[in-house]
């Protein structure tokens, strides 16, 4: 057991990192906590005094004399005058976790074999972990810390810790939203899509995909038939068919999905008409009103995702659930794209019957997305934050989407991309023969991160020269040498500039 003055065991129990996104001081108190309840320290041994820790762990004392009083506070220390800092030993009375047993190889239970729902049979998402350490990060989907507002999404996380807020979050709303959300969606991001809606016809979810499941758990079963563009969603087409739907892939153009071809016989429709998903092509006035009359005279449901449509659009087209007169379009929204993917909030806007019972379903899948988040996010609707930010990423998209589509002409002129104003990706075709996914991998090597665009097709040979460039989190000044990079990749030698 190590002594107070082994100092190099000391600072081998308690390591911190600069790059960690905790605090120093949090750091310290988690590897303390850790080693506590691993049975690393005794009741009798001392820890090391405050200043003798400060530096070996190359902080200032005052952060760790802030670390152990924060833990004699809670009571996993204790400080004895003139002694120093001890481990509470009714902390150590509480039995240690026991060390888990490696498993029986024989007697494992097949897992696989036991499932009712293939998950994990589904196409896995396209992971990028390690993006943002990448040069030129040609994502899809995430943020810019450059552009994420920290201070006013700091102040709005304080305001919703004080006392007469925490009162208001705090307990059980068992199937209910904070009705000031509710209030803030229905005030501020639905007219922007041309959508009036009562507060019973808007439900709050843990994100876009948390809305599909609940949509298909609730309205499908095997065998229901889902008519979708092809190429179209991925994530979408493989939570319909855990569901047991057959999906039915339908064709689409410049104009968005091909209304015409659409079987009569499917009980669903589900489009991408503000910007498709992934060619960014909006749905024509046209073919929306084909859409919807399709639906009222086949007896089809259309679930209408606002994929891409958050941004300010140099044209923008009202959401099809504003023409919506019969209530079959369910509208399905997500801050992902503005505020940040990992926060995890969206919601569904649809007739006052069907919110009810996704309340009566979501109660038993997670009762509700946590309140906290819930009132953080409409302080940030409510102070005017969210506009200014849709209003800065909207600006600087529209340059970077331009400076993208610059380069793909300078560099990769063989390459022919959809003109589609707006929306955080471009889709991207390729001469034929082209593998995007050897591109890829040649173009990983260069710390290029691209993504291929096979995933997105319905298609026993899916097309492989195709791709998907995103633009969320790439600097405007790293896109061109980021394009000539992988031009290099792709056997090109980029033209002089």
């Amino acid at each position: 057991m190590p002594q107070r003055n082994d100092t190099a065991i000391w600072s081998g129990l308690f390591r911190i990192s600069a790059e960690s996104g905790q605090t120093l001081q949090a750091q310290i108190r988690q590897a303390i906590v850790a080693a506590i309840l691993d049975r690393q320290i005794a009741a009798s041994m001392p820890l090391p005094s405050c200043r003798i820790l400060a530096e070996k762990l190359g902080v200032a004392r005052g952060t760790v004399v802030l670390a152990f009083q924060q833990l004699v506070d809670q009571g996993f220390l204790v400080a004895r005058e003139r002694r120093g800092h001890f481990v509470n030993p009714d902390v150590l009375a509480t039995p240690a976790k026991p060390h888990q047993k490696a498993p029986d190889q024989a007697n494992e239970i097949d897992w696989k074999a036991r499932r009712q729902i293939a998950a994990s049979d589904m196409p896995p998402p396209a992971k990028h972990e390690n993006w943002i350490k990448s040069s030129y990060p040609f994502v899809y989907g995430q943020f810019d810390p450059a552009l994420f507002p920290t201070a006013e999404w700091r102040e709005c996380n304080r305001m919703a810790l004080a006392v007469l807020e925490i009162r208001n979050w705090a307990s059980d709303m068992v199937d209910r939203d904070d009705p000031l959300l509710i209030e803030q969606i229905q005030a501020r991001l639905l007219p922007r899509r041309g959508i009036f809606a009562n507060p019973d016809e808007i439900i709050v979810t843990l994100g876009a995909q948390n809305a599909l499941y609940m949509l298909a758990s609730l309205l499908m079963t095997k065998g229901s038939k889902v008519a979708m563009e092809d190429p179209g969603y991925p994530d979408a087409r493989s939570i319909f068919r855990l569901a047991g739907a057959d999906i039915q892939p339908v064709p689409v153009d410049q104009s968005g999905i091909v209304t015409s071809s659409i079987p009569n016989d499917s009980g669903f429709v589900f489009v991408t008409p503000s910007h498709h998903c992934p060619t960014m092509v909006p749905l024509s006035a046209e073919r929306r009103q084909d859409l919807l009359a399709r639906a009222n005279r086949h007896n089809q449901i259309i679930i209408e995702d606002g994929y891409d449509s958050q941004l300010l659009d140099e044209a923008p087209q009202q959401a099809l659930k504003s023409l919506d007169r019969s209530g079959r379009v369910v509208y399905v929204g997500s801050m992902s794209k503005t505020l940040a993917p990992g926060l995890r909030l969206g919601y569904i806007v649809a007739s006052a019957g069907l919110i009810s019972e996704l309340r009566a379903l979501r109660r038993f899948m997670l009762r509700h997305p946590p309140a906290n988040n819930q009132r953080a996010v409409a302080l940030f609707l409510s102070l005017g934050h969210h506009e200014a930010l849709v209003r800065r990423l909207s600006s600087a998209f529209d340059e970077r989407r331009k400076r993208l589509v610059h380069a793909i002409s300078a560099f990769l002129p063989e390459w022919r991309s959809t003109d589609s104003a707006g929306g955080t990706s471009l889709w991207l075709e390729g001469p034929r023969g082209t593998d995007s996914r050897g591109l890829a991998e040649a173009a990983a090597s260069r710390s290029v991160i691209i993504e291929p665009g096979d995933r997105f097709f319905d298609r026993t040979e899916k097309p492989s020269r195709f791709m998907r460039l995103g633009i969320s989190s790439i600097a405007l000044q790293h896109i061109e040498p980021g394009i000539r990079e992988l031009a290099t990749a792709a056997g090109r030698r980029p033209a002089a500039a």
